[in-house]
């Protein structure tokens, strides 16, 4: 999985003046605050809905060096959760190189073309290159490497997950969680390690710090940059808090912000959302880090997900 999320943010309030009141949130309203929420939170739904969102995965594992044969039948040491019972020879050499030969039939393809064999680029975390994707009717199955952990994944856009997905459920909007922090830069990006769902290790920068007041107490949180392709540079968070694997998802809840403006930064926890893991098994994404647990109850965003798995 890349550390990119997959996401369209809507437009963002930002500060203004006479907005903030003495704890740093805002007014208990702002002039169509609510609607954009809703706009927000139904673009949201249409990401998790869309043929590539996270609920059309329905398959993973991790990989060793060594040869595997692939499918859907179930002798296969990779077994696929559909497509072709046998896809063909995977392998994968002490080298950081992985092999696949193709078995006859399996009408696999890659790049638009035929596929009989071919060496497969992983998708890496917080890599914006695509990788190699095997095509498989409307199926994709490709490799990921997350550090020095090598695995596979396949998204099927047919998937009962993204078909029976009925939606989110979210804590009421409360404009007074659309909270003012100041912003504190650093000097230069602190380098920081993030670990994932499941254990490894992810690089990352931290630019700065944002601080804030919720009833007379005081909060920080530190940001990972987001990269889009503007140069416009957005905030990364990665919180948890007392909600966390109650009524929210335990590894944290992401939250993006536009780039600060004036000395503060808007942290709307209306739009905290769900990290890909917590929609499906078959993603891994980071969770958040210890200076990011809040000792507070923020009842604004998205709960945790119930599904079938």
């Amino acid at each position: 999985m890349r550390l990119r999320i997959s996401t369209v943010l809507a437009a963002l309030v930002l500060a203004c003046g006479g907005c903030l009141r003495g704890d740093g949130r805002a007014d208990a309203e702002l002039p169509g605050y609510r609607q954009q929420v809703a706009q927000w939170r139904a673009q949201r739904l249409e990401e998790l809905r869309a043929s590539d969102g996270w609920l059309s995965y329905t398959g993973s594992g991790r990989l060793k060096p060594g040869r595997y044969r692939v499918g859907s039948a179930p002798d296969n040491e990779v077994r696929l959760p559909g497509g072709p019972a046998r896809l063909g020879i995977l392998t994968l050499d002490g080298h950081e190189r992985a092999h696949i030969e193709v078995a006859a039939g399996s009408d696999a393809m890659l790049d638009g073309q035929p596929l009989q064999a071919a060496e497969l680029v992983p998708v890496q975390a917080a890599d914006e290159r695509p990788g190699s994707h095997i095509r498989l009717g409307t199926a994709d199955f490709y490799l990921v490497r997350t550090g020095a952990v090598w695995g596979w994944r396949y998204r099927d856009p047919d998937a009962a997950s993204r078909r029976d997905f009925k939606g989110v459920e979210h804590f009421p909007v409360a404009p007074e969680w659309r909270v003012v922090a100041q912003w504190h830069p650093f000097p230069k990006p602190k380098e920081v390690v993030l670990l994932t769902s499941i254990g490894t290790p992810l690089p990352a920068e931290e630019p700065g710090e944002a601080r804030f007041e919720i009833d007379g107490r005081r909060y920080s949180l530190r940001p990972v940059l987001q990269m889009q392709e503007s140069e416009d540079r957005r905030l990364f968070f990665l919180f948890t808090d007392r909600t966390s694997g109650r009524e929210t998802y335990g590894g944290a809840r992401y939250l993006f912000a536009s780039a600060p403006r004036d000395g503060t930064v808007v942290l709307d926890f209306n739009r905290a959302q769900n990290p890909p893991c917590a929609l499906t098994p078959h993603v891994v994404c980071p969770v958040a880090p210890p200076g990011n647990r809040l000792d507070l109850r923020v009842n604004a965003g998205e709960k945790v997900f119930v599904s079938a798995y």
